[in-house]
C-alpha cells in the first residue's frame, strides 16, 4: 500500500451524522452502508473506518489510524498520547461543549462530592471519575456502566457521572447536578508518527483548514449594497462587521459598493436601518467558509 493514503477514523454512533455533515460542508462526501464499517469517501487518498468515539484516541495513539475525530473527554479517559490538530466546536445536537456532570436523585441527601464517601457511582468514564474523586479526597466505588446510566440511581447506584448537552435526559429521570467535572469538545487528532510524515501532515492540515473554515462561517452571511458617498460614514457606523467592510468605487463617482460579513441573527434588525440611512440594492448571500 502506498504511504500516500490517510487512514481516517470516523466516530460511529452519536457523532457520526454531525461529523459527516461537517465533512460534506468541507467538500468531503462520506457514504455509509449498514453492512460495512468502511465508509466510502470521494477522495482516493483517504480510507475511512467507523470507530466508537470512546475508542478512537487509543487506535490513533497506537497507529492503527493516522487520524480521527473524538471528544477531548475520551482522550483524557484513555490517556492517549496524540497530536491535537484542531478543536471543532460541534456535537451531536449543538455547537456547545458537552458536560460531564456528577448527578444524584432529586431527593438524595447528597449536596457535595464529599457526601459520596463510601458510596457507589456508575459511569462510562471510570478514569475521569476516579481522578475527580481523588482530587477531592473522596473514596467511593466507581462502576463501569454499559448504558442507560440515568436510570440506575437510587437502586443500582447512589450517584452517576454522565455526559449531557441539554440536561433534558437528567431532568426526565429526576436527577440533579451536584458538580460539573469537565467540559468537552470534539477534537481532530493525529498519530504523532503520522504527523511527522510530511505528506500526511499536509493532508491533515488541509482537511483541518476546510473544517475550521466551515465552522467559522456558521451563522454568518455576506451583504453588499450601494451607498452614496455622502452616506458612507453613517452606514459604516451601523454595520457590525466581522472585519472592516470592503468599499469599492462604482462607475458613478457619487456612489460606492460596500461588501461585508455579519451575523445572520442581526440581519432583520440592520436591513431596515441601512435602507433608512440611504443604502440601495441590498443583497444578502450565503457564506459557506471563512478562512482567516
Amino acid at each position: 500500500m502506498s504511504d500516500n493514503v490517510l487512514k481516517l477514523g470516523i466516530p460511529a454512533g452519536s457523532l457520526q451524522e454531525a461529523t459527516a455533515e461537517l465533512m460534506k460542508k468541507a467538500g468531503y462526501n462520506l457514504k455509509f452502508s449498514s453492512r460495512s464499517y468502511f465508509p466510502g469517501i470521494d477522495d482516493d487518498e483517504i480510507e475511512c473506518l467507523l470507530i466508537r468515539a470512546q475508542e478512537m484516541a487509543r487506535y490513533v495513539d497506537e497507529g492503527i489510524l493516522d487520524a480521527g475525530f473524538t471528544g477531548h473527554d475520551w482522550i483524557l479517559e484513555t490517556g492517549a498520547d496524540v497530536h491535537e490538530i484542531s478543536e471543532l466546536m460541534f456535537s451531536k445536537v449543538s455547537r456547545r461543549p458537552v458536560r460531564w456532570v456528577l448527578c444524584v436523585p432529586n431527593d438524595s441527601p447528597v449536596q457535595d462530592v464529599k457526601d459520596l464517601e463510601g458510596k457507589r457511582i456508575a459511569t462510562e468514564a471510570v478514569g475521569l471519575t476516579k481522578r475527580f474523586l481523588e482530587e477531592n479526597g473522596v473514596t467511593a466505588k466507581v462502576e463501569f456502566s454499559w448504558g442507560a446510566t440515568e436510570v440506575k440511581p437510587p437502586e443500582l447506584a447512589d450517584a452517576i457521572v454522565e455526559v449531557t448537552e441539554t440536561g433534558n435526559s437528567l431532568r426526565a429521570n429526576n436527577l440533579r447536578i451536584v458538580h460539573e467535572i469537565l467540559q468537552s469538545t470534539t477534537r481532530f487528532i493525529a498519530n504523532k508518527g503520522a504527523w511527522e510524515n510530511d505528506w500526511k501532515r499536509q493532508k491533515l492540515e488541509n482537511i483541518a483548514l476546510m473544517l475550521d473554515a466551515c465552522l467559522a462561517a456558521e451563522g454568518k452571511v455576506g451583504m453588499m449594497m450601494n451607498i452614496r458617498r455622502a452616506d458612507l460614514e453613517e452606514i459604516l457606523g451601523i454595520l457590525p462587521a466581522l472585519q472592516t467592510p470592503t468599499v469599492s468605487s462604482l462607475s458613478d463617482p457619487d456612489w460606492v459598493d460596500v461588501n461585508t460579513i455579519l451575523d445572520e441573527a442581526v440581519v432583520r434588525t440592520i436591513v431596515p436601518q441601512l435602507k433608512a440611512a440611504g443604502a440601495r440594492g441590498i443583497v444578502e448571500y450565503a457564506i459557506n467558509k471563512i478562512i482567516e
